[in-house]
Parts: C-alpha cells; structure tokens; sequence
C-alpha cells in the first residue's frame, strides 16, 4: 500500500473565499470554471488542490493556513487590510470556514487534539479515510494584541507564522526587512503558554533566529526552500535550517520553480521532478539526518500548475517524490519519515498539550 502524506502549508480558506474556488470539487472541475469565467483573485495558474485531489494523493493532514493580504503598493489582491482590527475581520470567516467545513464533512476533521489526529491516521486504514486539518496563522496581523492568542486558540489554532513577506508589527518579513519587536517577544511569549507552533517561513533572517532563542515550544518553517538552491532572502541558509534541525523542527520544502531552480522565470519550462528530490537530499546531507525535512507545497498560494515540476499535475501527484528519494538509496523508513512521520511527531508535539 502506498505511504499516506502529510502537506505542511495550504491556503484552502484563502482559495476558497478569495479565489472563489469550490474544494469540494475536482481539480479538473475548477480548471474548466476558471477557463470560461477567471476567478476573481489575483492570477495564480492552474488550480493544483482540492479536497478530493488531497484524498486521491493519500494526503492525510495538511497544514491549513489563515492568510490575509495587507495593503501593499501594486497589489492585486480583492481584499486587504490596513490595520490589526481589518486583519481580524478577514480572518474570522477563514477561521469560520474550517469549521465549517469539519461540522459539514465526515471525511474532515480539524485536529484540536493529539486523539483526533489518532483518529484520522487510523481512518486512512478503512474505506472512509479522513483529512486532518491542523491551522496555522501565516503572518500574525489577525491577531490584534497578543493576549487575544487564547480566543484563537479555542477555535482551533494550532500555529502562528508571524510575518508574510511584507512583515507585521510582530517582526519583519522577506521582503520587508525587521527585527523581531516588542509586541512580537510578547506574542511569542503568549503563544509558548499553549505551546503552539511557531513558522519561520517568510520572517527576516535577524527576527527569526532571535525567535528561535527566545521561543521554548515547536519550531518549523512549514514552507521554505534552501538559499543554496535560489540566493534570496525568501529562502533559509544551511544555519538557519540546522537551527531549525537542532530544536527537531521540520522544513517543507515547496515544489515552485522559482524557489527551485535561480535561471527559471514564470512562463519557462518545467524543471524535473527530480529537483524537489535534490532540495530535500540536500537539507538532509546538511543536518545529517532524514528526519527533519517534509513537504510544504503552499499549491495555489500564488502559482498554479505552470510553476511546478514537471509530473506534478495536483496534489494527488506528490507521493511520486518518494520513488525519486528511493532511487538517491534512502531507505523506506526516510521515506516514511519525509513524506508524513516528521510533520507528525512535530505536529503530535503540539496536539498533546491539548
């Protein structure tokens, strides 16, 4: 039987209420929409994820992010936010959403517990598998001051990025160069009280090792790729990663071309599949170990199907990386372990204190 996957950062919400895309249908389905009638988001490319792609691919938990957009010059997004109390009320309904989706749906559950996600493994055992959504802020706007972490906390959330590429007053972002600040130490200090999940992914290189020394709970960077591959500060440096890798954090390396391969632009060809086999074998040459390195395909959050490897049609085609690693000499357990076992012993660490 094939492995099950575990897929550390997807903005299900984000495409469902922005792009206007309908998970619970085909990917095919939403193709053949978005041909007569563009959504109406930014161009992102062909959809790559839906709720049954992610089943077909075995996918049993994703990282299921709350993202909203600030306010930037030339942005394109629908919807924006200005202030902590705007990117509150854009939140919410993705929030809403994911509950929503679990109340309405027997085969998603949204993991609060470490027995729910029990629970969800086991299912992929009958003919009624389940998709474990685990929730995790990406950039911590929506948060308006750091003791509000308990509300969100209640109604699900299980992680905290704390900066998008245009950074928040919690720290600066990739592109938005910024210490970690004041209210961001007390966010992390608050979010430590639930032992939360912190994500490392688009936070400035100076915040994110600060981070790393203050915060005592989980560390990852749910969607990333090396700057060994693509020199770029959206990227981590092998440090970086094997700071990550000392506190048995976990990197999703994401299968897009641009953070793939330097000389690629949009609308070039595809690189092989066997880049994404490349990347992983790298952070696991550079820590020394299988066991902190995943998936994090971030499908759909701003590129579609043209901006990844070649064999990657939707997320239902992400099992085909663990051939590409077995024929590099890794072993099945490093398989097991890439493809899902690090993302849930990271996940599990989180889900037990509840």
């Amino acid at each position: 039987m094939k492995p099950i996957l575990v897929d550390g950062h997807l903005d299900l919400a984000y495409n469902a209420l922005i792009m206007g895309r309908d998970l619970l249908r085909p990917v095919t389905e939403i193709r053949a929409q978005e041909a007569e009638t563009p959504s109406p988001g930014p161009p992102s490319g062909s959809c790559m994820t839906t709720l049954p792609a992610l089943l077909e691919g075995r996918i049993a938990v994703v990282g299921a992010s709350i993202f909203v957009a600030p306010a930037m010059p030339g942005t394109l997004e629908p919807q924006v936010y200005h202030t902590p109390q705007e990117a509150f009320r854009h939140a919410v309904p993705q929030l809403d959403y994911y509950r929503r989706l679990a109340d309405e749906n027997a085969h998603i559950v949204l993991l609060h517990t470490d027995a729910d996600m029990e629970a969800v493994l086991v299912s992929w055992n009958t003919e009624q598998p389940q998709l474990g959504l685990f929730l995790v802020m990406e950039g911590a706007d929506p948060i308006r001051a750091p003791g509000e972490v308990g509300w969100w906390v209640e109604r699900g959330l299980r992680g905290v990025g704390l900066s998008w590429l245009a950074g928040t007053r919690y720290a600066g972002g990739n592109a938005a160069p910024g210490p970690l600040t004041d209210e961001g130490r007390k966010l992390l200090s608050a979010m430590a009280d639930y032992n939360l999940l912190l994500d490392l992914s688009h936070v400035w290189e100076d915040a994110a090792y600060e981070a790393l020394e203050r915060y005592p709970g989980p560390v990852v960077a749910s969607h990333a790729n090396p700057r060994a591959f693509v020199d770029t500060p959206r990227q981590l440096a092998d440090a970086l990663i094997r700071r990550i890798a000392a506190r048995d954090g976990v990197m999703g390396v994401m299968p897009f071309n641009l953070m793939l391969d330097e000389a690629w632009r949009r609308g070039g060809a595809r690189l092989p599949l066997t880049r994404v086999a490349e990347v992983i074998d790298h952070i696991c040459q550079i820590t020394g170990a299988a066991s902190f390195v995943g998936i994090g395909s971030d499908f759909d959050g701003g590129f579609g199907r043209e901006a990844v490897p070649e064999g990657l049609e939707s997320s239902a085609d992400l099992g085909k990386i663990g051939p590409l690693l077995a024929e590099r000499g890794y072993t099945d357990s490093d398989i097991v372990a890439i493809l899902s076992g690090n993302w849930l012993r990271v996940m599990r660490r989180v889900l037990v204190a509840f």
